[in-house]
């Protein structure tokens, strides 16, 4: 027996039920957006990949977790330990889920809609970047954003141009000091403190590599407007003051060992406030993958500059003994070194 459309079991004359038969086929018809964003991964030599991967490739990503689909990796990596040590192991990680490596960054981008750089150095950022703008393609970069203030500038500059949408953020932004603002008894907030791990990696300013874990909720607690950074440095420690231009101070201490507890304290009007759990992986993939949904970033680039050239002037702080160096002054430098870039 041959089976019939409902069209066909329609007898002529029936006029009145096409309008009924419109609707159920719109019902049953699949929405235009429901299928995942085809999204590839450049550098893979961090645990971030994997891990990233597994949250929007799993069998229980839903609503925006669901935005994203990771189809493609191109490994990458430098001469870093870091990278070196680890780019094979995370790569095969990446394979034995079912997402095709491929052999260049233009082979990656003929295969997906949008991109997240993961490389774990941050020096090389900017070259990997460049193509993926060119190329129009929507753009999440992990932390670090960059190597140097100036092609973090440079970055946002030219994702400007082209007009697709960029972000970048540490992972602990989201979580327990977002909640934290939300906190009645807190009041307004006069003053900040975060601490967690400081490890540096060669060749990019300290705070670059591990520091932005907390540097980053410190900005989610002062806000913008930062003006002068003092960094002072003991055996294990360093702490990195900022003086707001209200007058407010917020501080970061590092501390230079793997896996030190992180954390956070707001000193409000009302009273003095710990900040919850951290942000974790879950938390930051959801914003991505809103983000990529929506193409509105959930940190706008002129609070990551900021937060890059408060980590920079903490270098330059230190390279003085000490001294309070203004973020006007490394902003001025890095903004000749970032239109020296682009004009190349």
């Amino acid at each position: 027996m041959k089976h019939r459309t409902l069209a066909s079991a329609i007898k002529p004359g029936h006029c009145a039920l096409w309008p009924t038969l419109l609707l159920l086929c719109c019902a049953n018809a699949p929405a235009a957006d429901s299928a995942p964003l085809r999204a590839g991964m450049i550098g893979l030599d961090t645990s971030h990949v994997p891990a990233f991967a597994k949250i929007f490739n799993g069998l229980k990503a839903t609503g925006d977790l669901a935005a994203i689909k990771v189809v493609a990796g191109y490994p990458g990596g430098t001469d870093i330990p870091a990278s070196r040590d680890r780019v094979k192991g995370f790569t095969e990680q990446l394979r034995g889920m079912g997402i095709e490596i491929v052999e260049t960054i233009p082979q990656l981008l003929e295969k997906v809609d949008v991109v997240l750089i993961e490389s774990v150095d941050g020096r090389i950022h900017l070259q990997e970047a460049i193509p993926v703008i060119k190329a129009g393609k929507p753009l999440f970069i992990d932390k670090p954003i960059a190597g140097s203030l100036a092609d973090a500038i440079a970055i946002f500059e030219l994702a400007k141009k082209h007009g697709v949408p960029c972000f970048s953020s540490s992972s602990l932004r989201f979580g327990g000091v977002q909640e934290l603002l939300k906190n009645e008894k807190l009041g307004s907030i006069a003053g900040a403190i975060t601490w967690g791990s400081c490890t540096y990696q060669e060749g990019t300013p300290d705070m670059f590599f591990y520091g932005i874990h907390g540097i980053e909720p410190l900005y989610v607690l002062m806000g913008t407007g930062c003006e002068s950074v003092t960094r002072i440095q003991t055996k294990d420690t360093d702490v990195v003051s900022g003086v707001w231009k209200d007058g407010r101070v917020g501080t970061y201490r590092g501390i230079r060992r793997n896996n030190a507890a992180s954390g956070a304290v707001a000193f409000g009007s009302k009273a003095i406030v710990p900040a919850g759990r951290g942000g974790g992986y879950e938390e930051l993939c959801i914003e991505i993958g809103r983000f990529f949904k929506s193409g509105k970033p959930p940190v706008l680039p002129q609070e990551t500059i900021e937060i890059f050239a408060f980590m920079e002037a903490a270098d330059e702080s230190k390279r003085q003994g000490g001294a309070p160096v203004s973020l006007a002054s490394v902003m001025a430098k890095a903004k000749t070194e970032a239109a020296a870039k682009l004009a190349r």
